[in-house]
């Protein structure tokens, strides 16, 4: 795979996990909590990856 083909995929599944935030937020604050963390990630290694 191509190096910005895993960018954007990973760049994708950072805004998938966003929306799982917004949509958590009133349920479950600790689900939110972790989504939120997990969104960071793949917002970081995309960044990572893409610059890198």
């Amino acid at each position: 795979m191509s190096k910005e083909i895993v960018g954007v995929l990973l760049l994708a599944l950072a805004g998938f996990l966003a929306g799982g935030v917004y949509s958590t937020w009133k349920n479950s604050r600790a689900l939110a909590g972790f989504l939120l963390v997990a969104t960071l990630l793949a917002l970081g290694g995309a960044i990572a990856w893409i610059v890198g």
